[in-house]
C-alpha cells in the first residue's frame, strides 16, 4: 500500500475523475488505463475525448459538477485493443450430474490520457 508522501509525489498535475462504461477513473496526463469498449468504429492511435467529468482538481482549486462539470473534457489516445484473460462460469448441482461451464472475454481499449481541460 503507497504511502500519503509517495501519493502526494505521483500527483503532480492537474487530475480528473471521469466516468465511462458506468465505472469512474481518476486520472492525470500521461495515465494509462483499461476502459470498457467505446464501439466498433475506433482503431489504435485514434484521439477519444471524455466529456463525463465529474470532478477535476488543477492543483489550486477543485471544481465538483453536478453532475458533470459543463465544457470540461479530458482527450486520450486508443494504444490497444484487446480482451481480458477468459472468466470461466461454472453451474453444478451435487447429485443431478448436472455440470455446464461457459466462458468469457471482456473486451477493452487501453487509452493514454493526454490533456485535461
Amino acid at each position: 500500500m503507497p504511502t500519503i508522501k509517495e501519493i502526494k509525489e505521483k500527483n503532480t498535475g492537474p487530475q480528473a475523475v471521469i466516468k465511462t462504461g458506468g465505472k469512474q477513473y481518476r486520472v492525470q496526463a500521461g495515465d494509462t488505463l483499461k476502459v470498457e469498449k467505446l464501439g466498433d468504429d475506433f482503431k489504435v492511435g485514434d484521439s477519444v475525448s471524455f466529456d463525463m467529468v465529474l470532478l477535476k482538481d488543477d492543483g489550486s482549486t477543485i471544481t465538483l459538477g453536478t453532475p458533470t462539470i459543463k465544457g470540461s473534457v479530458v482527450t486520450a489516445t486508443i494504444t490497444d485493443i484487446a480482451r481480458h484473460a477468459k472468466v470461466v462460469v461454472g453451474k453444478f448441482k451435487q447429485k443431478s450430474k448436472y455440470f455446464v461451464k461457459n466462458g468469457h472475454k471482456q473486451p477493452y481499449f487501453a487509452v493514454k490520457i493526454e490533456d485535461i481541460k
